[in-house]
């Protein structure tokens, strides 16, 4: 099932434009949607799941047009959604969060919410802690109780917003591993602004800046626009400064007490070494430049 957009907008009260003449085309497999925030990603996973409406453009979800009644019944039966804050009730347990779930979702056999609810809780690595009231699980634990709610009834469109944020560093390294096993045969939408979730499990990227869809393409292209731009540059003494006119990217301390510098730039600084661009370089050339702009539509 895809997804797309055309021509979307969204302005909120007071003229405030979140999202503006997006046009987007997303098929199968896991797209990466990047932004700083405040930039209109959580605007557009809402209007993606019908949770809010668009002031104007044309939104399709599977074919379904979600400004009719049945496009919009039609595109939820094959989505899941898993929001930034998802509301769980603490004193249920697992499995009974998931079998209300189920229901809501009209699954209405007993028989197949158990079988759905049993397979989700593998799926997501907490069989054993089935019985046990979501009070007590750990911000890692919620976060895929979220995922197995969102994949009751198996949709063939799975949209996540910023499903990491919180986590432990092992947690999070968990997630991604979830994350990744999720695209083979359904369309997977991941909105984070955390670059490193993004690489580590979409091969494909989309970027909004300032409501704008400004890039489009793969995961692989994103890093490749910093490509020529990166540097390394080390910094002398403990009171070192960046290069000036550099996009710093990061800053480490070397084992000499040395600042070294991680910067994107087209005028590379005396003493500069060429670096291979990441992902996150290729971001922030993206963002320092008037190059999206002419990315959006690949």
């Amino acid at each position: 099932m895809n997804i797309t957009t055309e021509q979307l907008t969204k302005v909120y009260r007071g003229g405030r434009r979140a999202l503006d003449s997006v046009d987007l085309h997303i098929d199968q497999g896991t797209v990466g949607l990047l932004g700083a925030n405040g930039a209109g990603k959580t605007t557009l996973l809402r209007i993606l799941t019908g949770v809010l409406r668009p002031t104007s453009g044309r939104v399709l979800v599977g074919g379904n047009d979600l400004s009719t009644t049945a496009g919009l019944t039609a595109a939820k039966r094959g989505l899941g959604y898993l929001p930034q804050e998802l509301t769980l009730y603490p004193d249920l347990t697992a499995r009974e969060f998931l079998d209300y779930i189920a229901v809501l979702k009209g699954i209405h056999s007993k028989r197949e919410r158990r079988r759905q609810v049993e397979e989700r809780l593998r799926e997501v690595g907490l069989e054993e802690r089935a019985g046990e009231r979501l009070a007590a699980f750990s911000g890692g634990m919620r976060r895929r109780i979220g995922i197995a709610q969102a994949l009751l009834g198996n949709p063939s469109v799975l949209v996540v917003d910023e499903p990491t944020t919180g986590l432990d560093p092992h947690e999070r390294m968990r997630f991604r591993a979830l994350l990744a096993g999720l695209g083979g045969h359904r369309t997977v939408l991941l909105s984070s602004h955390i670059l490193d979730d993004v690489a580590q499990t979409c091969p494909h990227v989309a970027v909004i800046a300032s409501g704008r869809l400004v890039f489009h393409d793969s995961t692989t292209a994103l890093a490749g626009q910093a490509a020529g731009y990166t540097y390394l540059v080390r910094g002398h003494g403990p009171a070192a400064q960046p290069p000036a006119g550099a996009q710093v990217v990061s800053a480490v301390t070397t084992a000499a007490g040395e600042a070294e510098y991680r910067v994107v730039t087209a005028t590379p600084p005396a003493g500069a070494r060429p670096a291979e661009p990441s992902l996150e370089d290729g971001y922030a050339a993206l963002l320092a430049t008037d190059t999206g702009r002419g990315a959006a539509g690949r």
